[in-house]
């Protein structure tokens, strides 16, 4: 069960960094590099998800 929690809080932590670089990247701020960041970690957070699921 962690597994899937881990997996749940990746991908709304990478969803907020998204929204945020995504914003940022037109306000004053570091929008590309947390953008890149929130990507990495949203992909990664589904990916496990995905995995979780099909495993069982």
């Amino acid at each position: 069960m962690p597994g899937r929690r881990i997996s749940n809080v990746l991908a709304a932590i990478g969803a907020v960094l998204t929204a945020a670089g995504a914003a940022l990247y037109v306000l004053p701020g570091p929008g590309f590099p947390v953008l890149v960041i929130g990507l990495a970690a949203l992909t990664t957070g589904l990916v496990m998800a995905a995995a979780d699921r099909r495993s069982g």
